[in-house]
């Protein structure tokens, strides 16, 4: 069974129709990339996904569970992170603090257990440390612990954010567009971090505009054109596909 899975979505804003009965599923352990022209409504697939936007029609199914009219923190709370083609860490907070918050969904002690510095809340905090240190090690940031978030170089606030959410603890791990800014040596250890991922036992679900990275790392490919689906397949036989070249290159390719 699909752990994802988007059942003639659609979503219209006024009388613009930004996704058009869109259908796909993404299979447990995947990397499926989600890819297409800019304004071919990939980042609104994303928002329908996380409950900042509600479907004008059709369906999110997660893990066998309907997500339409749920708020993003309940989608988070239901296995589902992600980051965004605009990084939005918090500037003036150190990398460990970033990661931190993170797992704020998972943390179980009460507002009075933190105020009272009960045990309970002072074990959960050591916790919650250890497990930003591991993951600030995963993705190569254990040395920038206490810098402030807004001074890290470009290509690390991308892997600081992917640090973010996997603090979550996600089942299925949604990347909006991870290589931009990036120089081709980071898109590489970007290729090598998202295969480790994965390999984590998280799905991922992917929007990029780098084809060499799509197409190195994707299991499956599906092609957005003003919000239709106009392919899906695997990456080469997506590539080849005429719908797509036209799409990208114009009829005269």
């Amino acid at each position: 069974m699909a752990l994802l899975s988007l059942r003639e979505v659609s979503k219209s804003f006024g009388g613009l129709i930004a996704v058009k009965e869109l259908s796909l599923d993404v299979e447990p352990g995947s990397i499926v990339s989600l890819i297409g022209p800019n304004g071919a409504g990939k980042s609104t697939v994303f928002n329908l996904i996380t409950g900042i936007y509600e479907p004008t029609h059709g369906d999110v199914v997660f893990a066998g569970r309907r997500l339409n009219g749920l708020k993003p923190n309940a989608v988070c709370a239901a296995g589902i992170m992600r980051t965004f083609q605009n990084i939005r860490l918090f500037a003036f907070m150190t990398v460990l603090e970033n990661v931190m918050v993170g797992q704020h969904a998972r943390l179980k002690a009460a507002v009075w257990d933190g105020a009272l510095h009960t045990r309970f809340a002072s074990n959960e905090d050591k916790a919650a440390d250890r497990k930003a240190m591991e993951l600030l090690e995963f993705v190569g940031l254990e040395a920038y612990t206490s810098f402030w978030a807004r001074n890290l170089p470009y290509g690390m606030q991308r892997r600081l954010e992917i640090a973010r959410a996997l603090a979550g603890e996600p089942q299925l791990l949604l990347l909006d567009e991870p290589a931009a800014g990036t120089n081709p040596a980071e898109k590489d250890a970007l290729m090598q971090l998202v295969r480790s991922i994965r390999d984590r036992g998280v799905t991922i679900l992917l929007i990029e505009h780098d084809m060499r990275l799509v197409m190195g790392i994707s299991d499956e490919v599906h092609v957005l054109d003003y919000g239709e689906k106009i392919a899906q397949g695997p990456p080469q036989a997506v590539r080849r596909n005429p719908r797509v070249i036209e799409a990208y290159l114009g009829k005269g390719a």
